[in-house]
C-alpha cells in the first residue's frame, strides 16, 4: 500500500512538471550555402525583461535534437562552453536540406531544475543573392568556435580579411572547430586555443596578395616550417592569427572539363596473339576421380584396421602357455610369496597378534611410572660398532 502510494505521489510531479513546461516556437529562415547561426541566449527561456541581466549565478545547459529523431540533421551543430555561457547553433545547409526541419530544444536550469521547450522551425531556402565562385578557408589560430560566432567578431574578421581581398562583398559560408577536423585539444596554456576553420566566399576574384599563398615557393617555405611571403600587409593581425600555411583557395568560376564517357563496346577482347584462349572445352567425366579420392582411403583404412585386429586379439598368448614356459621352482616360490602375503593380510585384520616389545612403555622399577622409549629405534644402528 506504501508503495503504491509513493508510485502516485511521484507520477503526479512528474505530471506537475511537465505541465509547468512551457513550449516557445521561432521560425527562422536559414539560406543554402550560408552559415547559419542561432544563439540559445539565458534570458530568453528564462523570459526575463530586456532591463535585468541574466544572474552570474545561473546555469543553463541545453540539449537540441530534430523532431522524432535523436539527434540534429546532419549539417547543423551544438556548441556550448560551460553552463554559464549561451549555447550555439549554426552550420551550412545543402541544397539537399531544403525544405522544412523542426528543432526540438530543451533548457535545463541545473539551479531551479527547471526546463523549458522551445520549437525552432527552420525554412532552408535557395540564397537569392549572386553566386559566389571565389571561396577561401582559414585556420585561425587564435580563437575558439565560439567566440567567432557572435555577430560582432565575425562582423570584424570580414572587415579585416577586406584589405587582402578585392572590392566586393564577402560572407560567411561555413565555421567549422579544428576539433572536427582532427584537431587536438591543447594544453590548459594561457593563451592556446583550439582553434576554427573560417570559409569566406565572395563574387569578386582573389587579390594577388592571397593567390601568393597558392604558389610553388610558398609551398616550400610551408614545407621548410617558415611563413610564406605576402605582398600586402597583414590586415588580421593581430586580431587574428592565421595560419597561412593552411590557407585553400577554391576557383568554381571556371566549369571543371566533363571527363569523357566510356563508350561501352561489344564484350569480345580484341585479337591478340599472346591470348588465344580455347573456343570449346570438351567434355570430361569425374566420376572416376571422385571414387579414386573416396575408396582409396577408406580401403587403407580398413587394411589397417584388420591388421591392428589380428595382433591385439589373434595372437594372446593365454595363462597356459605362460605356466608352461615358467619352471616348477619359480612357481612354487611365487605361490608361497601369494599364501604369506595372504596370511599377514589376516593377521592384520584380526588384530590378534600381541603388540611388539618396542612399542610397549618403559617401566621404571623404583618409581613405578611408564614413559614412553625416549630413543627412536629407527636411528639405533643394528650394529653398535657401525655408529
Amino acid at each position: 500500500m506504501a508503495a503504491g502510494l509513493i508510485w502516485t505521489l511521484l507520477l503526479m510531479g512528474l505530471l506537475a512538471s511537465l505541465a509547468g513546461t512551457q513550449t516557445q516556437q521561432l521560425t527562422l529562415h536559414p539560406t543554402v550555402g550560408r552559415l547559419f547561426v542561432h544563439t540559445l541566449d539565458h534570458a530568453t527561456f528564462l523570459r526575463l525583461p530586456e532591463q535585468v541581466a541574466v544572474p552570474p549565478s545561473v546555469r543553463i545547459t541545453y540539449h537540441a535534437h530534430l523532431q522524432g529523431h535523436p539527434d540534429l540533421p546532419r549539417w547543423l551543430r551544438y556548441s556550448q562552453r560551460s553552463p554559464r555561457q549561451p549555447g550555439f547553433l549554426y552550420g551550412t545547409a545543402s541544397p539537399e536540406d531544403r525544405g522544412r526541419q523542426v528543432i526540438e530544444v530543451v533548457a535545463y536550469n541545473r539551479e531551479s531544475f527547471e526546463t523549458t521547450q522551445q520549437r525552432l522551425v527552420l525554412l532552408i531556402e535557395i540564397s537569392e543573392g549572386p553566386p559566389l565562385p571565389y571561396q577561401a578557408e582559414f585556420l585561425v589560430q587564435s580563437h575558439d568556435v565560439e567566440e567567432v560566432l557572435p555577430s560582432a567578431p565575425a562582423t570584424l574578421f570580414l572587415t579585416a580579411l577586406g584589405g587582402l581581398w578585392e572590392p566586393g562583398e564577402l560572407q560567411l559560408l561555413n565555421i567549422t572547430s579544428a576539433l572536427d577536423r582532427g584537431g587536438r585539444v591543447p594544453l590548459p596554456i594561457e593563451g592556446r586555443k583550439e582553434g576554427v576553420y573560417i570559409k569566406v566566399g565572395s563574387a569578386s576574384p582573389f587579390s594577388t596578395c592571397l593567390k601568393m599563398v597558392a604558389f610553388p615557393d610558398s609551398r616550400a617555405r610551408c614545407a621548410q616550417g617558415q611563413p610564406p611571403l605576402l605582398s600586402c600587409y597583414d590586415t588580421l593581425a593581430p586580431h587574428f592569427r592565421v595560419a597561412w600555411c593552411n590557407v585553400t583557395l577554391v576557383d568554381k568560376s571556371v566549369p571543371e572539363p566533363a571527363g569523357e564517357m566510356p563508350t561501352p563496346g561489344d564484350g569480345i577482347l580484341e585479337h591478340d596473339p599472346f591470348f588465344c584462349p580455347p573456343t570449346e572445352a570438351t567434355g570430361r567425366d569425374f566420376l572416376t576421380d571422385a571414387l579414386v579420392t573416396l575408396l582409396v582411403p577408406l580401403l587403407v583404412a580398413l587394411l589397417l584396421t584388420l591388421l591392428l585386429a589380428y595382433i591385439m586379439c589373434c595372437r594372446r598368448e593365454g595363462r597356459l602357455k605362460r605356466d608352461l614356459a615358467s619352471s616348477d621352482i619359480q612357481m612354487v616360490h611365487h605361490g608361497t610369496i601369494r599364501e604369506n602375503t595372504e596370511e599377514l593380510r589376516q593377521m592384520a585384520a584380526s588384530r590378534e597378534v600381541p603388540r611388539p616389545l618396542s612399542t610397549l612403555p618403559m617401566f621404571n622399577v623404583r618409581t613405578g611410572e611408564r614413559l614412553p622409549p625416549r630413543v627412536d629405534s629407527a636411528q639405533v644402528p643394528l650394529i653398535l660398532d657401525q655408529h
